[in-house]
């Protein structure tokens, strides 16, 4: 058998991991063999902190809603478990957003949890459904100035079927003078 040389395959392959391995330090970036022995530790280390990143947030968030806690006189394990008794279901990290942005919010959630772990049982005000009937109506207001174009564009259509249709109707009128004529 014929000896295959793998010349531009494996340059190829070579040039595959170095341009991986732009950017190292030192031989790292210029010698194959340690790029190669970099290129695989990156990739084993971006697997692992992909999965560390999630857990960091989560501390995070943890962190921030404690803080929040705190301010109003409850610890964090009482106050998720208020919310859980409640059912109120909200993650961690707009919790956290929460504390952060909108306090005031954030003491409302911290009432509710209080009340749940008092065996007072939460009910949403009904308030909050005439607020998304108003959006409701606002976002009707602004859509109907939108369907006006709409309407002349109809208009327009129904004057070129308009046209279409007399314009079906003169050949129609045509062939009954023909029969006639016979």
């Amino acid at each position: 058998m014929t000896r295959v040389k793998g010349g531009t395959v494996a340059r190829a392959r070579r040039k595959k991991v170095l341009k991986e391995a732009k950017g190292y330090f030192g031989s790292k970036h210029r010698l194959y063999k340690t790029a190669h022995e970099q290129v695989m530790h990156s990739g084993v280390y971006a697997f692992r902190d992909r999965k560390q990143n999630k857990r960091n947030f989560r501390k995070l968030w943890i962190t921030r809603i404690n803080a929040g806690c705190r301010e109003n006189d409850i610890s964090y394990s009482r106050f998720i478990d208020g919310l859980n008794k409640a059912g109120v279901t909200v993650n961690r990290k707009m919790l956290s957003e929460l504390a952060i942005d909108n306090p005031k919010a954030f003491t409302d959630l911290v009432v509710i949890a209080k009340d749940a772990l008092a065996g007072k049982a939460y009910t949403p005000k009904p308030v909050a459904a005439s607020k998304t009937e108003e959006v409701k109506t606002v976002k009707e207001e602004k859509a109907s100035p939108k369907k006006a174009p709409a309407k002349k564009a109809t208009a327009s259509a129904t004057k070129t079927s308009a046209s279409k249709t007399s314009a079906a109707k003169k050949p129609a009128a045509k062939t009954t003078k023909k029969t006639e004529e016979k």
